[in-house]
């Protein structure tokens, strides 16, 4: 904990100001005039988010973010992003104030909340309106524990939303927080119109922006993904987003900032008009804050009546080479709907681009393949016998779609559009998933006999998995008979 006198030389105000973090874990505190600051300071040369102060083995440091009038330690100007030790009597001036520290107190060896792992209840703190269809909801975890991720990754929400087949609904979304301010965790959510009464595209969106209310618990599971800053880590990045697909890129970009790490960053977000951009303050707030951060948006309607200055149009090569010529030098990270990362991993393609650099993420759901569906036979396995106790539907003896179950002695059979998860759930038996849509791997499974099929090629298989009959219940579809061991 860090004591100091605060003197404010406009106003002759003086007044003692303790800074401390919110657990020894965290180990750092915020100054500036944004009312989410742990020392709130008003006045015309404080920056939003000014400085930090650091509580590390014992010591303490000080460092400026990017400020617009700079910070002074001591009568000596403040280097940005430089971590100054600090002691008492030591003065730092920012703007128009003067703290002068008093004491210095070493954060107490208290035990840290724990560490998020699996799922856990995360209680609705707050409820934040970004555009008019879009909305955060921050969460914190109870009991009290830290959530620990990479930047980039997603969730799975179990929300009590009742269908023909289960009493909840399982959706993933990206964690649009940073996993530097561990505390709390961010989702933040579009609003989607109904595409049929049958469990349309949308329903857990617009379950949560009409249903969620702050105080309600939900079960969470995570983190998941392979999309992530940190096992690609690069010097030079460009992020690449359009509509809702910005919210993992805001938890990369602020993660990077909140670090002070020295990536040089292009930021490029496609929205249909200003009103459409998502986090578009906070961006702007990290691009004028750091000199490395280029941030361009491209609105893809036509919008007359709307001043912008902005670009316009699709993402091509010209608009590509305007905003980020050195684009071929840099690691690329895309999200979007499906259309977008399509066209976007085209042009990227046929520009020569190093696609080994490229990384893309998508939950705008599972897109119809154009080719015929892929079966993955097994490799040889002994078709089992073992008695199938009553079932709570006999399954066909014909080549129709069955999935039984050796342990449990179940038997379930199928419609063309089920998944092996889907007969587990009708079945009765708990099946440990995530994503639900074949990406993140979680709910991969040994296929005792039978053939499956996807529809699309999942990417949470490797070639290892598919080699020794491993699936992916959540998108893997029987053909004919399947057994699996559960």
């Amino acid at each position: 904990m860090l004591k100091t006198k605060v003197i404010n030389y406009n106003n002759n105000d003086v007044y003692e100001a303790e800074i401390a973090p919110r657990s020894a874990q965290q180990a750092e505190c915020l100054i500036g005039r944004h009312p989410n600051c742990d020392l709130v300071l008003e006045g015309p040369a404080v920056s939003r988010v000014h400085g930090r102060v650091l509580f590390e083995s014992g010591q303490c440091f000080f460092t400026d973010l990017g400020s617009t009038d700079g910070s002074r330690l001591n009568n000596e100007e403040a280097r940005v992003n430089q971590a100054y030790e600090i002691v008492p009597d030591d003065v730092i001036r920012i703007g128009e104030f003067a703290l002068i520290v008093e004491a210095l107190t070493p954060l107490q060896s208290a035990i840290a909340p724990q560490t998020w792992s699996g799922e856990i209840t995360a209680r609705c703190v707050q409820i934040i309106q970004e555009t008019c269809d879009v909305k955060t909801f921050r969460f914190v975890a109870e009991p009290e524990q830290l959530f620990d991720f990479k930047p980039g990754q997603f969730v799975t929400l179990k929300l009590p939303i009742e269908s023909a087949k289960s009493a909840f609904v399982m959706r993933s979304y990206s964690i649009s927080s940073s996993p530097s301010r561990p505390h709390t965790l961010d989702i933040t959510v579009k609003r989607v119109a109904a595409a049929s009464p049958d469990l349309p595209p949308g329903i857990a969106s617009n379950w949560l922006h009409g249903n969620l209310i702050v105080g309600q618990t939900l079960q969470v599971q995570g983190p998941f993904g392979q999309f992530n800053c940190v096992d690609h880590p690069a010097d030079k990045l460009l992020l690449i987003s359009a509509g809702s697909g910005i919210t993992p890129m805001m938890s990369i970009a602020q993660w990077l900032s909140d670090r002070a790490a020295n990536t040089d960053i292009t930021f490029i977000h496609a929205a249909r008009t200003p009103h459409d951009i998502i986090f578009r303050q906070r961006l702007e707030l990290l691009a004028a804050q750091h000199p490395h951060f280029n941030l361009a948006f491209t609105l893809t309607k036509n919008t007359p009546a709307v001043p912008w200055s902005g670009y316009r149009g699709r993402l091509n090569l010209a608009l590509l080479t305007a905003i980020c010529p050195d684009f071929a030098e840099r690691t690329a990270f895309t999200c979007g709907p499906a259309g977008f990362m399509s066209s976007t991993k085209a042009l990227l393609t046929a520009a020569g681009f190093p696609m080994a650099n490229y990384f893309e993420e998508s939950f705008g759901g599972l897109k119809s393949s154009p080719s015929p569906v892929l079966s993955f036979p097994v490799l040889p396995f002994p078709v089992l016998s073992f008695p199938v106790s009553p079932s709570p539907v006999s399954p066909s003896t014909t080549d129709e779609p069955s999935v039984e179950f050796s342990a449990s002695g179940k038997a379930i059979a199928c419609d063309s559009a089920d998944t092996l998860l889907d007969a587990a759930e009708q079945a009765g038996l708990s099946l440990t998933s995530g994503c639900r849509m074949g990406s993140c791997g979680v709910c991969k499974q040994q296929l005792a006999a039978g053939e499956v099929c996807y529809d699309v090629e999942p990417r949470g298989l490797s070639e290892g998995d598919r080699a020794t009959g491993q699936v992916l219940a959540c998108v893997a579809k029987p053909v004919g008979r399947v057994v699996l061991a559960l």
